[in-house]
């Protein structure tokens, strides 16, 4: 899980730390260069549900296998762009092979682990996703300054390489793969429907009609908004007077994620104790805090807030993740797809929304969208989500057996 996680986020993100030098190079805007966060997410966005139902059909671990070898591939192609517009079209590929990874990893743990365990082995995978991040982002920064921004796309193809090899060698088949459908033929869902043969019971229509998954859709979208805002928009304001980090120093500034590492096994426990309501709350509280702190004039100010705004995000994902399993009881792939398309659909938003307010009021104005987009996060999971109790009555057979 913990690899799975990591290859995921590899290479979503890595360009985070290039902006200011890809602005240079190919003498783009702000919001220009910002279109290589954008792409890949615009990208998951819209293909995540597909995926999902795909995984569904096909067997989570071998499209999880599949869709690693994938963005290897894509990464690699990426080096060979000769102009931004090329690097966003290899982008946007990239984004495409990355829902399969995740969306199947996230059923993957609920086919696997009892309900009761859900949420720790979701804080494991969500470890795996805060080393890939910042893997992806230190290794990017550093081999770009050194050689060049095409050597840092070979280095993470190569690292996403050897990820996929390990999973196809270690990555066990979900219980289910091992005789296909008996598991929901014999136990249905928790609601005693069964599926047809041959098909799945659900359908994006009927996840539509589940309230508490959608819910958790728009928290998803509110919790990327944040990261990606914040972890875009900084690079240029630590790039700039009076801090003018280099691109090395501003792929070490991503080493904050380690933080939220370490972190996530510990918030994992408290969200199977205390509920997701209580871990969000807590999310959003550390991740506002941090926010905030980054209007500081003092650069080990601005890293303490982006490490807690990073922890935040992460207690938060784990949260949501781990609460899809909750009121989901079938289609989980399909579930994850459908959130990851809201979820990515923020981060979209929050790599090109803010471009708009950082010509006009800078970082402050930046800083002050993200607090607003974390406190609507908070007041639609405590609206709309279950109190702990109530979602812990809820039993995945499946994930039980």
């Amino acid at each position: 899980m913990i690899l799975a996680g990591s290859a995921a986020f590899l290479n979503l993100y890595m360009t985070q730390p290039l902006l200011p030098l890809l602005a240079r190079r190919f003498g783009a805007s702000t919001f220009e260069v910002g279109l290589t966060i954008t792409a890949p997410t615009v990208a998951v966005a819209l293909t995540a549900p597909f995926i999902g139902r795909l995984a569904d059909r096909m067997g989570l671990r071998r499209v999880i296998v599949a869709s690693v070898w994938t963005l290897t591939i894509a990464t690699a192609l990426a080096a060979t762009s000769t102009s931004l517009q090329q690097l966003i079209f290899w982008r946007f590929l990239q984004g495409i092979a990355t829902p399969g990874i995740f969306a199947s990893t996230v059923a993957y743990i609920h086919e696997v682990w009892p309900a009761t365990h859900a949420g720790r082995a979701t804080a494991a995978y969500m470890s795996g996703t805060v080393l890939g991040g910042f893997t992806g982002r230190a290794v990017a920064g550093l081999v770009a300054a050194d050689v060049s921004w095409q050597a840092a796309f070979v280095a993470l193809a190569i690292l996403t390489g050897a990820v996929a090899t390990a999973l196809w060698l270690w990555l066990p088949p979900e219980p289910g793969a091992r005789r296909p459908g008996l598991l929901r033929a014999q136990f249905g869902s928790v609601s005693g429907k069964r599926e047809a043969p041959g098909g799945t019971a659900g359908s994006f229509a009927d996840l539509l009609h589940n309230r508490r998954l959608v819910a958790t859709c728009g928290v998803g979208f509110c919790i990327l908004f944040t990261q990606v805002a914040m972890f875009t928009y900084v690079t240029f304001h630590l790039a700039a007077p009076p801090y003018s980090l280099s691109t090395v120093a501003l792929g070490w500034l991503f080493v904050v994620y380690l933080v939220g590492a370490a972190v996530m096994p510990f918030s994992g426990r408290v969200i199977d104790v205390h509920g997701h309501r209580m871990g969000i709350a807590a999310a959003m509280l550390i991740g506002g805090g941090g926010a905030l702190t980054t209007l500081l004039p003092w650069l080990p100010g601005i890293i303490c807030g982006l490490a807690l705004c990073a922890t935040g995000v992460f207690i938060a994902q784990a949260a949501t993740s781990s609460y899809i399993g909750a009121v989901t009881t079938q289609d989980r792939a399909s579930a994850v797809g459908l959130y990851s398309t809201f979820y990515y659909t923020g981060g979209s938003v929050g790599a090109a929304l803010p471009a708009a307010l950082w010509t006009r009021g800078g970082w402050p104005a930046c800083v002050a969208l993200v607090v607003a987009v974390q406190t609507a996060g908070v007041l639609i999971a405590f609206t709309q989500w279950k109190p702990a109790r109530a979602t812990h009555d809820v039993v995945l057979p499946e994930a039980g057996v």
